[in-house]
């Protein structure tokens, strides 16, 4: 078992690659062992040592976890439980190593900067939908059927919205298509941002089923829509 902790300062459904959803209609979880996850005793890649590695170098505290198999092909490997990256994050539950850095340099470099340029208020909390779920993938129709989720290997997470300082309380469902010039242009910054990070970003704009979040994963790619 590894356990690390740090403190320090193509005309495919996109689905394909990873677009799912969380309170939206969904199909059944896959079913899990029922005897519960096997923990995987195998040597920690390089990659993943120095995904920690900068983890503790960008000031974040983590936990490291286990790699484990949960059975139904859900199987998380190289994941952290991120603890504090500078802004509280509701609904994380673990990540692989690779999507935690990936999405606390997001909401440090492009989230926080643009509530204070765009819309005038410090960033206080970022709200998610959560990160694992063993799952299939959601929308897509019959191309992903069958097809595991990213959220299945603790590789993608749902944002929904955020809290600003002033008590402001801007959320994909609400936001994305509002009224005020202001909010759909922080949120489409977001968007586009994301995109430059992340391997698949899914918005309301890509179906129905992505209405209340933005998907983030770092699976295969690269796809923004």
């Amino acid at each position: 078992m590894r356990f690390v902790f740090a403190f320090a300062p193509l005309l495919l459904s996109a689905c394909v690659f990873g677009g799912d959803d969380a309170p939206a209609p969904r199909p059944a979880p896959i079913r899990e062992r029922p005897s519960g996850p096997v923990t995987l005793n195998g040597p920690t890649p390089l990659a993943t040592q120095q995904c920690f590695t900068d983890l503790a170098k960008a000031d974040v505290r983590y936990s490291g976890l286990p790699d484990r198999d949960f059975g139904g092909g859900c199987v998380v490997t190289g994941a952290v439980q991120l603890l504090d990256i500078g802004v509280p994050v509701t609904g994380l539950k673990s990540m692989r190593c690779e999507l935690a850095r990936t999405f606390t340099a997001w909401v440090r470099y492009a989230v926080a900067p643009a509530a204070m340029q765009i819309l005038g208020s410090e960033l206080v909390r970022v709200e998610t939908y959560g990160t694992y779920s063993c799952r299939g993938i959601v929308g897509g129709g019959p191309a992903t059927a069958g097809k595991m989720s990213e959220h299945g290997m603790a590789n993608a997470v749902d944002v929904s919205g955020f809290v600003l300082k002033d008590g402001r309380r801007i959320t994909i469902e609400r936001g994305w298509r509002s009224e005020d010039p202001a909010t759909r242009r922080f949120l489409k910054t977001l968007h586009n941002s994301a995109c430059r990070r992340f391997k698949t970003v899914l918005s309301p704009d890509y179906n129905a089923a992505h209405y209340n979040h933005l998907h983030l994963d770092m699976g295969r790619g690269p796809f923004c829509a």
